[in-house]
């Protein structure tokens, strides 16, 4: 049996799941793969902190609304991992490396480390890193413009 794909999501991403904005669908449909078990979730530590951070100031979003998904996020239970020395190493190399954020690095270098694909709707960390592991949502779909379900099929 074959392993399931990995996927890093950064905040950029998970957001979306919770509003209205483009890619939502993308978004969405890569949460969909992995609650069907089609591939794994795994993100640093930090995520759930810039998601809500980042839901909190959505003006139509409320106080409620953001402890929903704080909560809906902690029962995906997506793989988290906390702050290690080898992590926190390749996040500043990275950093430095592509002049980024150690936010946006720590996504990046947990992607490398696990061998896994990092999906970001950050358009400045897809520019400035040239990695085949570092790819735009939008990527997530086919050259034809089709969403892959969980099948591997084509929608």
């Amino acid at each position: 049996m074959a392993e399931k794909k990995i996927f890093v999501l950064d905040a950029s991403v998970v957001v979306k799941w919770f509003t209205r904005e483009p890619l939502r669908e993308e978004a969405a449909a890569i949460r969909q793969m992995y609650l069907e078990g089609a591939v794994e979730l795994e993100a640093p530590s930090l995520l759930f902190y810039e998601v809500i951070n980042a839901l909190r100031y959505n003006p139509v979003l409320g106080s409620e609304d953001v402890k929903k998904a704080a909560r809906l996020l902690e029962d995906m239970q997506i793989t988290i991992h906390d702050f290690t020395e080898q992590l926190a190493l390749k996040t500043i190399e990275i950093a430095y490396r592509y002049g980024i954020t150690i936010y946006d690095a720590a996504y990046v270098a947990l992607a490398m480390i696990r061998d896994a694909i990092l999906y970001t709707a950050d358009e400045e960390i897809v520019s400035k890193i040239s990695k085949g592991n570092v790819k735009h949502l939008k990527e997530f779909r086919t050259s034809n413009g089709l969403l892959h379900d969980s099948g591997g099929e084509k929608r």
